[in-house]
């Protein structure tokens, strides 16, 4: 019993021997594992450090050499020097603070081949873009590529259309002498503005509608079915013919589309349509050289390339009795037809419109609203000498109008057959002009 005891005890303390060593060997390994989760941890954190002082030591660098690159001139002109190269003089123009702008600019587009800047053509933007450089509103760069001073026009013109009221955004700055300016422009051309606008203006994008005239002499709208073609001259439009020009050009209104009123335009694309907000007629008035005249003015959120000229030849058109307003219905439907386009003389871009903006920021008591009222007597009289006096004169001497009346028979007024067979083919090329690519 006492030898079984003793076995017993023995038994008891060597498990707990055991158990005792099990529990040191844990105990040491978690030990073991928290120091060198420590030991990463601070590695991670002094390879962080080390990493951002070298981040820093990198941009104090980039810093000093800006510096060097910018202010030690000295070392520099040294440097080139050795190099053969001389450094160009220092000119202040460059260094002229430019804020975004909108001009106010009136001309005559007779002598022109358009508004927009084309290479190897004279045209407004070039002898205004000139203009500028010389009085230094533009550094070298700008007149070399445009978009650095942020121009954009409200609207082009083509070739031989002028403009009573174009609007232009670009940078430009705070002094300027506009009647020196002026000087160095062509007589055609004018500038008569500038207001300070907002950052983000855009003269095409911020405006809201446009505004164009023609004026034709009256004796366009005399009834082709009599025997005898009146004079231009003594010719004077009855109040039954002019009120028939009114209602047809009231059935251009509202939103349509206008496919046919322009080139290579799809009738399926969406920017085939536009919203004529009015189209009317004025009273009758005689030129200088007493020609009968009158203007139409058609107001739009926008215009597409020859839509204008087509509104007005195909009005001509119903009018004389060439044909009649059915062909202006089918004109807004899936047909492809043939339509007349008037002459360019009498197209004049007459204001651009900018009643959105004007509400925003035209009352903040930092911007002008863009009405141009203070200039509105100077443009009236830059109009009548330059724009219109140019019509009458031209039309009474040439009679362009009188010689393209003559073509009117020539058109059928139905589907065209070479587009009847592109559209039966199902392709079409789709136009890329501008949306505001009226004349």
């Amino acid at each position: 019993q006492f030898i079984h005891s003793t076995v017993c005890l023995s038994t008891l303390l060597r498990t707990d021997f055991i158990c005792r060593s099990r529990h040191k060997s844990f105990a040491a390994a978690m030990s073991e594992a928290l120091d060198k989760l420590e030991q990463d941890q601070l590695a991670k954190k002094s390879a962080k450090e080390a990493e951002n002082e070298t981040v820093k030591e990198a941009n104090r660098v980039k810093r000093t050499l800006k510096r060097k690159k910018w202010v030690d001139w000295k070392t520099q002109d040294e440097e080139d020097a050795a190099n053969g190269v001389k450094r160009a003089p220092f000119d202040p123009a460059d260094r002229i603070k430019r804020k975004k702008s909108a001009i106010l600019l009136s001309y005559c587009g007779a002598n022109y081949f358009g508004m927009q800047r084309n290479p190897g053509m004279q045209t407004i933007e070039e002898e205004l873009f000139k203009a500028m450089l010389k009085h230094k509103w533009i550094t070298e760069d700008s007149f070399e590529q445009v978009q650095i001073a942020c121009f954009q026009r409200a609207a082009r013109t083509d070739k031989g259309v002028s403009a009573a009221r174009q609007v232009c955004s670009v940078k430009l700055p705070e002094e300027l002498d506009l009647a020196a300016f002026n000087q160095d422009l062509p007589a055609e051309i004018r500038l008569f503005g500038v207001e300070r606008v907002t950052k983000g203006f855009n003269a095409k994008d911020q405006c809201n509608a446009r505004t164009y005239t023609y004026t034709l002499p009256t004796v366009a709208f005399a009834l082709s079915s009599e025997e005898s073609q009146p004079e231009q001259d003594t010719y004077r439009i009855p109040p039954e013919l002019l009120e028939k020009v009114n209602e047809t050009l009231k059935l251009y209104e509202g939103t349509k589309n206008f496919h046919n009123f322009t080139s290579k335009k799809n009738f399926l694309d969406p920017s085939a349509k536009r919203f004529i907000m009015s189209f009317t007629c004025s009273t009758p008035f005689q030129s200088p050289q007493g020609v009968e005249f009158v203007t139409l003015k058609v107001k739009g959120q926008s215009f597409m390339l020859h839509q204008i000229r087509k509104m007005v030849g195909l009005t001509i058109a119903i009018v004389r009795g060439n044909t009649t307003t059915a062909t202006l219905e089918r004109a807004m439907t899936e047909e492809r037809l043939d339509l007349p386009m008037a002459p360019g003389l009498g197209l004049v871009l007459d204001r651009v419109h900018y009643e959105r903006y004007n509400d925003r920021y035209g009352k903040d008591g930092i911007h002008a609203p863009l009405t141009w009222d203070a200039q509105e007597q100077q443009v009236r009289e830059f109009i009548e000498k330059h724009i219109y006096a140019n019509i009458y004169k031209t039309e009474a001497e040439q009679r362009s109008l009188l010689d393209w009346l003559s073509t009117l028979h020539y058109h059928s007024y139905d589907t065209r057959r070479e587009e009847a067979a592109t559209e039966a083919g199902g392709s079409q090329k789709k136009s890329n002009e501008d949306d505001d690519g009226e004349e």
